[in-house]
């Protein structure tokens, strides 16, 4: 909302006479109510001399490709000689008064004005308009002063006010009464702690002749809660609007167009109260406020045919729809230079209905703005009151008839009961006794009475502020007026025993591991991208493939919530490979939503209370399964390159590595069991499990799935249930042996089909207690072992709790873990 600092200057001081403030005040008057200033932008400087013409003469230059006209203008020269002026424009004739700017003068833009030939004719000065003096942006013709404004060689600078300053409001969407000068002066005399003067109070009505008032009508499917219609005849279609309301629309970024119009918008920005101008000479017959019918058209003041849908609200008559209600006006009955009966409207329409017409038909007009932030349906006569004086003093006319004022029934507005040191504990600060009703008694609330004994108010809100609908809004409106700067900040204090949970705990745990072994975390997007499953070859019955779809998604092609967190993985993967970074390890930590995991859905509730705990463990019982997952990609070099060697790259084992660091950071022991599950490589696959329960898999991503997915080959991932994993309170303390450990290395042959981590397995069930730790590290096919056989080396460490270990003793281990590996796995010594 934009306004002149004039104009918010003379509101104020209706109510508090000889009141004034800087640019600066007043920026910090509408933040210290809640309002943020958007900008604040003082009109251009224009220096020189700028006075009132009077065009004199026209002579029209017509052999040049654009019009020209070669003006003589009265602008008060000593001897009397009118000033020759070349000029483009043609909305201006032999009478008006304009704005010249004479040789000497400086326009914004540092625009020098001088005498020069041009076209054949001496020049000497400009006839200036909005946009080149800086006022407005319209730059389609000269401004035309309304008669009477001044004399010809008088300053402009008095009538102009170049002086001032323009303010642009921030208003939020729930404010919509602040889209005004009468809801923004409010809300500055509360800043300033002045008498305010409401102008919806002042208007009188005007006088009407005797004559018939134009009928009208509210059907059902309408959803107007008012019309009102005044017929005014006799208006001057010529008339100019007065520069003092000219210039309020060009602040507010509306182009002033005629008088009839103007008038009917300055008095919306004035009150807040959209209204519509009709020519009454063609109008037929009832007007009516119905919903459109199908099939119907209406031309818009756009020039656009439009095809209404049911949904949209019109105005109509005997001929069919001749506006769209709260938005646009029609073609067919708009007023233009010949009109001389105006039918004035103002109406107060349906909020949800207006806002839907306008996106259906991709219109957007000031008018459609206020509505759809409601509008004060108490000040619907009053603006049309309002209007109508401005257009019989502007315009000349008289008001015929009555006015016609129909309502749709509406229940009286129920009071809010509100303790009155509500806000006191809201905002933790003790304000004086009788600070909320004063509050809001200021706001124009209707308070019952003083504060009871029982400390309780009944408060029934204005007919503009249809926002405060509970004690929690009229709370806020305490709060900021007394001043939200004054609230205290207050640190709250921590309760002793409290912190961080197990699970939390061992989430921060699980990312510390993970980033400390070179992983870089990343947060892919919940959405899953459409084909995923397709791409990876999954059966129509995999448990993944149950997903929840979201009814407004973000993207149309993402409206289901993941599964897996691997497709965001791998789709970050491929927007890194494309940026040029090759090596990756990327790991994610978050929720999955698991469908077709949760129980019956819950009818709509009643939102005026809390939910019972039955209710809540409904809802809760309702919910689909959220586990969290931790999921990681591996390509490119694991190892980098450098003076030590070529780099090594990333494969399958760092999955498996990776996998026992997360299980080592939840402190649990984690067992790898060859498996087969897309989209990881059938063969370099493995099931993670955590006490015989599978948590995840891990390894490298099948060929195809890669070269579909437009990845590189090799590509390496993991995926585990982190909430799948036993939790851990009470981590396993290491216990440290005094005594020295003996090492021993064994070499075993077992089949080819046999998995590495079996024999690991047998070796250390049959090595005893004596064994601290075994290892694989390396593997050996050949002619040496047979073929379909392998060779696999094991470290092992012995060592005793309360001696020094023997060699005999390792070694008996040793080989008692061996005949154990034979009789389980079919291994033998090599």
């Amino acid at each position: 909302m934009r306004l002149s600092q004039s104009w918010l200057t003379e509101a104020l001081q209706a109510g508090s006479p000889g009141w004034s403030a800087s640019t600066d005040d007043i920026d910090a008057g509408f933040v210290r109510v809640g309002f943020e200033i958007e900008d604040v932008e003082p009109f251009p400087v224009t220096t020189g001399p700028l006075v009132i013409g009077r065009v004199t003469e026209i002579e029209e230059l017509t052999e040049f490709k654009k019009p020209i006209r070669f003006c003589l203008v009265d602008v008060g020269n000593d001897d009397g000689a009118p000033q020759e002026i070349v000029c483009g424009a043609r909305n201006f004739s032999v009478g008006d008064l304009v704005v010249v700017a004479l040789p000497g003068a400086v326009l914004p833009g540092d625009f020098q004005i001088g005498a020069r030939k041009t076209y054949g004719k001496m020049s000497a000065g400009m006839i200036c308009s909005v946009s080149e003096l800086g006022i407005g942006s319209d730059h389609t013709g000269i401004l035309v002063l309304a008669p009477g404004t001044g004399e010809p060689g008088e300053s402009a600078y008095p009538v102009l006010g170049l002086d001032d300053v323009a303010i642009d409001v921030n208003v939020t969407p729930d404010r919509g009464y602040a889209f005004s000068m009468r809801g923004l002066g409010r809300e500055l005399a509360s800043a300033f702690a002045l008498s305010y003067e409401d102008p919806a109070q002042t208007v009188g009505e005007p006088a009407a002749e005797k004559g018939r008032s134009w009928p009208v009508r509210l059907d059902d499917d309408g959803g107007a809660a008012r019309y009102t219609a005044r017929l005014i005849e006799s208006v001057d279609p010529t008339a100019v609007s007065p520069w003092w309301m000219a210039k309020r629309l060009m602040v507010a970024g509306i182009r002033p167009i005629s008088a009839i119009v103007d008038v009917t918008n300055y008095v919306m920005i004035e009150l807040g109260q959209p209204l519509h101008a009709f020519d009454a000479d063609k109008l037929t017959g009832t007007v009516v406020v119905r919903a459109a019918r199908a099939g119907e058209t209406l031309e818009t003041l756009d020039g656009v045919v439009r095809t209404l849908d049911p949904e949209d609200v019109v105005i109509a008559d005997d001929s069919g729809p001749i506006a769209l209600a709260g938005v646009m006006g029609g073609a067919a009955t708009e007023v233009t230079a010949a009109t001389t009966r105006v039918l004035l409207e103002s109406a107060n329409f349906d909020q949800v209905r207006v806002f839907r017409t306008g996106k259906r038909h991709k219109l957007s007009s000031e008018a459609a703005k206020r509505f759809e932030r409601l509008v004060d349906r108490e000040v619907t006569a009053v603006a049309s009151d309002r209007a109508a004086q401005l257009i019989t003093e502007v315009a000349g006319g008289r008001v015929v008839g009555q006015l016609t004022d129909v309502r749709a029934a509406q229940p009286p507005a129920e009071p809010i009961v509100i303790a009155a040191d509500l806000p006191d504990r809201i905002a933790g600060v003790r304000y004086p006794a009788g600070t909320t009703e004063a509050r809001l008694r200021e706001v124009g609330c209707a308070v019952d009475g003083a504060t009871g004994a029982d400390g309780m108010l009944a408060v029934t809100p204005p007919s503009w502020r249809p926002d405060l609908k509970l004690p929690a809004d009229l709370v806020e409106e305490v709060v900021r007026l007394e001043g939200l700067e004054d609230i205290p900040a207050v640190v709250p204090s921590a309760p002793g025993g409290t912190g961080l949970t197990p699970r939390q705990r061992r989430r921060r745990a699980v990312g510390v591991a993970m980033a400390t072994d070179g992983f870089v975390e990343v947060l892919p997007y919940p959405f899953m991208p459409a084909g995923v499953f397709d791409t990876w070859g999954l059966d129509a019955d995999d448990p993944r493939r149950r997903t929840v779809k979201v009814l407004n998604p973000l993207e149309n092609d993402r409206p289901e919530l993941n599964t897996t967190l691997l497709p965001g993985l791998l789709e970050m993967t491929a927007r890194n490979l494309a940026r040029g970074n090759r090596d990756l390890a990327l790991y994610a930590i978050g929720q999955v939503v698991l469908g077709g995991e949760q129980g019956p859905t819950v009818g709509a509730l009643d939102v005026s209370r809390r939910p019972t705990a039955e209710e809540q463990a409904a809802l809760d019982d309702s919910l689909p399964a959220q586990p969290v997952h931790l999921a990681a990609v591996l390509t490119g070099l694991r190892d980098p390159a450098g003076p030590a060697g070529p780099g090594r790259p990333a494969d399958a084992y760092d999955a498996f590595a990776a996998a026992r660091t997360v299980a080592a950071a939840a402190g649990v022991e984690l067992a790898l069991v060859a498996d087969q599950q897309l989209p990881w490589h059938p063969g370099r696959c493995a099931r993670l499990e955590v006490g015989g329960i599978p948590v995840g898999y891990a390894g490298e991503l099948h060929p195809a799935v890669l070269e579909r997915a437009e990845l590189p080959p090799r590509l390496c991932a993991l995926e585990i249930d982190l909430d799948q994993i036993p939790l851990r309170t009470v981590l396993p303390s290491p216990q440290i042996s005094p005594f020295p450990a003996v090492l021993q290395d064994v070499n075993v042959v077992v089949s080819e089909e046999v998995p590495a981590q079996q024999v690991q397995n047998a070796l250390a069930a049959g090595a005893g207690e004596l064994l601290e730790s075994i290892t694989l590290f390396d593997v050996f096919t050949g002619e040496q072992v047979g073929e379909g056989n392998k060779s696999l080396t094991f470290a092992l460490t012995f060592r005793a709790p309360d001696r020094t270990l023997t060699e005999d003793e390792a070694s008996a281990a040793k080989l008692t873990a061996v005949e154990h590996a034979g009789s389980v796995v079919g291994a033998r010594l090599r």
